[in-house]
């Protein structure tokens, strides 16, 4: 039997501003789960006609609080993209610091409101180096 990429799940602390931040990134909400009892909300979120590959936000609606906080197995979220610069111009003015610029043309880093690191890679060949970014020195960790 073969495997299968389903989901990454990250745990977000405000909802809406966590959707905020990845539909920004160009995500979209591919469906959504709430949970009485239970007392959370899953949303699924999805790059544009990508089907069956999710990332998954999940909400406690009381807080994380007893709830292992232990991250150290989580390294990053993956996502490829046509204009790396772009992308990265977008975010930057939102006011999403980028902590590893794509100086390279081909891979940058950047964190959600969560903390959660988010790798962003060139599709195809690397674009040449250009500044802002060719100069631009990493910010914080990621």
């Amino acid at each position: 039997m073969a495997i299968q990429y389903y989901h990454t799940m990250v745990r977000v602390l405000d909802l809406e501003k966590s959707l905020a931040f990845y539909k920004l990134l160009g995500l979209e909400e591919a469906r959504r789960m709430e949970s009485e009892k239970g007392r959370f909300t899953n949303v699924f979120m999805r790059a544009p006609g990508e089907e069956g590959r999710h990332l998954e936000l999940t909400y406690n609606w009381d807080g994380d609080e007893g709830l292992p906080s232990d991250s150290r197995h989580f390294g990053h979220l993956a996502y490829m993209v046509d204009d790396i610069y772009a992308l990265c111009q977008k975010m930057m003015d939102n006011g999403v610091t980028i902590n590893r610029p794509p100086r390279d043309g081909h891979m940058a880093f950047f964190r959600s409101p969560d903390n959660v690191s988010i790798e962003l890679l060139q599709k195809g060949d690397a674009l040449p180096p250009k500044d802002p970014w060719a100069s631009m020195e990493n910010t914080g960790h990621w």
